[in-house]
This record gives structure tokens, sequence and C-alpha cells, in this order.
């Protein structure tokens, strides 16, 4: 079976994972859910991300936070699509929830923020918000 969309997988995951009330998820790794997991990690949105190598297979395993009883994701959406992409000019990168979430932006400087993004002057593909 081929994914035909692994960041929707990913996603998709991680929601799973929370309404089942699991503290770990596991998925197939790369480089772009390797540098999506780390950005979330600094947010303060998962706890941490491992990559595990078993043979010619690597999986990547994050840690869900929890703040008391509550995830700290509350929710995520994935915004580009692989059939619509959604691009953004430097003038157009905006919060998320009123500066309480976090959008996380494909740009020719890598994956970052969306506050990153507005610092640095840059716009790209909006990859999906976080709040």
């Amino acid at each position: 079976m081929t994914i035909t969309d692994p960041i929707a997988d990913m996603l998709t995951r991680i929601r799973n994972a929370q309404r089942a009330n699991l503290n770990v998820v596991q998925m197939p790794s790369s480089k772009f859910k390797l540098a999506l997991a780390k950005i979330l990690k600094e947010e303060g949105y998962i706890q941490d991300t491992i990559q595990h190598k078993k043979g010619v297979k690597i999986t990547l395993e994050v840690v869900l936070k929890k703040d008391g009883g509550n995830y700290a994701i509350a929710g995520i959406k994935r915004i580009s699509k692989p059939g619509q992409r959604k691009y953004i000019g430097k003038t157009e990168v905006r919060e998320v929830l009123n500066g309480y979430g976090i959008a996380i932006i494909s740009t020719s400087k890598g994956a970052m923020t969306n506050i990153q993004a507005k610092k640095q002057g840059l716009g790209g593909e909006v990859i999906f918000e976080v709040w």
C-alpha cells in the first residue's frame, strides 16, 4: 500500500493517537516529517521525537505532550494538499487563532513557523496549522 499524502498520514496518526489516549505514535520516517516534528517539539506541541532504524526501514516515534490531563495539541489541520496546493507570499503570512496557534510553512530556506517566516520576510507553501 502506497500512501499518497504522507504528511496527512502523519497528522492523522497524531490525531488518532490522542483520541486513543496514547502517549507515543510511530510512523514511517522521512527528512521532511522529521523537520516538521522538530518544529512541533520546539514550539512545545510534542514532547520528543526519536528515529529507529530496523534494517532498511526508518520509523519516526513521536512522544505526545500532555498538560495535566489534556494534550498540548488541541487541533491540527492540513492546509496544502497534493490536489490543491496553498501558497502564500511574504505579505500574506498571518496569525493562527489570534496567535494561539502556528502554521508550518515550507519556504526556500526550509520548513518554519509562520512567525519565523514573517520575521525573515518569506512566503511559501502552508503545510498545516496546529493549535
